[in-house]
């Protein structure tokens, strides 16, 4: 992987959240390390603990929760360019409930979750980026709750198509049916008869 290249794409992306002074932007640079994934591999397991903040530079990944059935719910799907790993386990430094996994051949930038804390610690920028970054999240945790528990299953799938239309052409569909949470053959015949 062309590190500078993946470092200078999270450099245009942090910017367009909370623009970095130059020494704020070369000690953040710095903790970020390269890291490849092939297709469905398990990054993060649930009862392990979250350990790196990653920036997707390329390739499709998912969280999502598994019943001890075998039933499971994809939460999120996480695609270049942006921040992805379980939050929550990040954060608290806890035991994921969740798993993160990749759809396809991925690559990534990381940084260990100490490295991230001691940046936050000492300079205000990084601090109000990741203060930022996590708000945007929980903007769209909210909404996406609201989806799921509000929307009948065309407005959920409408909604999705005018939030992100080029997710059915980079996510299997039967992973957004069940990000939806609605069945395979209404993805479908939604797919068939809904016009944006």
């Amino acid at each position: 992987m062309d590190t500078a290249s993946a470092l200078a794409q999270l450099h245009n992306f942090t910017q367009r959240i909370v623009p970095l002074q130059p020494q704020e932007w070369e000690a953040f640079s710095s903790i970020w390390s390269p890291m490849e994934a092939g297709r469905k591999t398990l990054l993060t397991k649930a009862g392990d603990t979250e350990r790196y903040l990653y920036f997707v530079v390329e390739g499709l990944q998912r969280i999502y929760y598994s019943k001890p059935d075998g039933k499971e719910a994809t939460l999120v799907f996480s695609y270049a360019p942006s921040f992805a790993g379980v939050i929550d386990s990040l954060l608290l430094q806890q035991p994921s409930r969740y798993y993160m996994e990749t759809l396809t051949q991925s690559r990534f930038l990381r940084a260990h979750v100490q490295q991230w804390q001691q940046m936050v610690a000492t300079h205000s920028g990084i601090a109000a980026l990741s203060h930022k970054a996590l708000l945007l999240a929980m903007s769209g945790i909210m909404e996406r709750m609201t989806e799921l528990q509000c929307f009948t299953a065309e407005e959920k799938f409408r909604h999705l198509l005018q939030r992100s239309p080029h997710v059915l052409q980079l996510i299997p569909h039967k992973y957004l049916a069940n990000y939806l949470s609605i069945d395979a053959s209404t993805f479908s015949k939604l797919l068939g008869t809904v016009r944006i």
